[in-house]
């Protein structure tokens, strides 16, 4: 954990997704300590074999930045980078059609809450990669190049084992998924789009791709390719997006990257789709409405079919995202 900073909207979160391919269930959760304005944000999000997911999202109130234990959730760092257990035991809302999830209120409402918990081990399977961003000279950058949603950063490859239990169903879990951590002052209104793509195969090849737009037009580019347990960091990435429904959700990508002189293709095909949304009013004073459309998606790359998260997020302007490339 970091020192909590003066900035009122000061974040503190980690992120863990997994996909199991043969049991067919996955999903992510996410703790962001958000202590000065004393909540944190607690997303629980599991995409079961038929169809369904469940899903929980809440404001847990908190008074510190000392854990990441809050709503029902807990992570604890048993060795740093190498082993990591994560757990929920709470309710979802179980939801036959997850694009309800577009009106939460009306879902929340209209659905069904159940018993769940949430069981994994992570273990690392690659380097840690990002950080607390520095000069050439090793000091400490003052200038906040995230343009105020993820001053400090770091990703890597993981692991997950365990169970997932929803009502009287329970799953074994024992697949690849992404963790990050990142710390600093956050608005989810900050980008004005991006896309960040979570790619894993086996135990030692997966991407990541992220592109982060700003309102200007500015593009940021990065990532990780994985080959043979070590990263290549990405440079250059484009991505080709098939929009479906009048809401216009990402379901085909089409993803040209390239780190050093190496050059990758891989498509991916989301298999359930889940929107979320986040309002405020931004320190200018301009009301955003942020979509953050959560895909559980299948890749394919050089021959070998893998499964991770599309997450686009964009801001909604004129009913649409401002991302959408018609």
């Amino acid at each position: 954990m970091h020192a909590l900073e003066d900035a009122t909207n000061f974040n503190e979160s980690m992120y863990f997704n997994v996909y199991d391919p043969a049991e067919k269930i996955g999903g992510f959760l996410r703790l962001g300590n958000r202590a000065n304005e004393g909540y944190a944000e607690m997303t629980t999000c599991l995409y079961l074999p038929d169809g369904r997911v469940g899903f929980m999202y809440g404001r847990p109130e908190i008074a510190n930045n000392d854990a990441f234990d809050a709503g029902g959730m807990n992570f604890d760092v048993v060795t740093p980078f190498e082993a990591l257990r994560t757990t929920y035991t709470g309710k979802v809302v179980l939801l036959d059609e997850p694009l309800q999830m577009a009106n939460p209120r009306k879902a929340f409402t209209e659905n069904p809450w159940i018993d769940c918990s949430v069981e994994l081990d992570y273990r690392g399977i690659a380097p840690m990669y990002g950080g607390e961003p520095v000069n050439d000279d090793g000091s400490a950058l003052t200038e906040d190049y995230s343009g105020g949603f993820a001053r400090g950063h770091y990703e890597q490859h993981v692991g997950g084992r365990g169970v997932i239990r929803v009502g009287d169903e329970d799953w074994p879990v024992d697949g690849f998924g992404l963790r990050d951590h990142s710390w600093g002052p956050r608005f989810w209104q900050a980008p004005w789009w991006y896309r960040w793509l979570t790619i894993n195969f086996d135990d030692h090849s997966g991407f990541v791709v992220s592109i982060v737009a700003s309102r200007d037009g500015k593009q940021r580019i990065g990532g990780v390719a994985l080959q043979d347990g070590e990263y290549r960091h990405i440079d250059r990435a484009t991505i080709e997006t098939d929009w479906v429904g009048d809401d216009l959700y990402h379901q085909e990508m089409r993803i040209t990257a390239g780190a050093g002189d190496r050059e990758y293709e891989i498509t991916g095909s989301v298999l359930n789709l889940i929107p979320l949304r986040n309002r405020r009013t931004t320190p200018e004073g301009e009301q955003l409405v942020t979509r953050i459309s959560e895909g559980m998606t299948e890749w394919h790359w050089d021959g070998h079919t893998g499964y991770g998260l599309s997450e686009y997020l964009d801001q909604i302007v004129d009913g649409k995202p401002v991302g959408w490339e018609g």
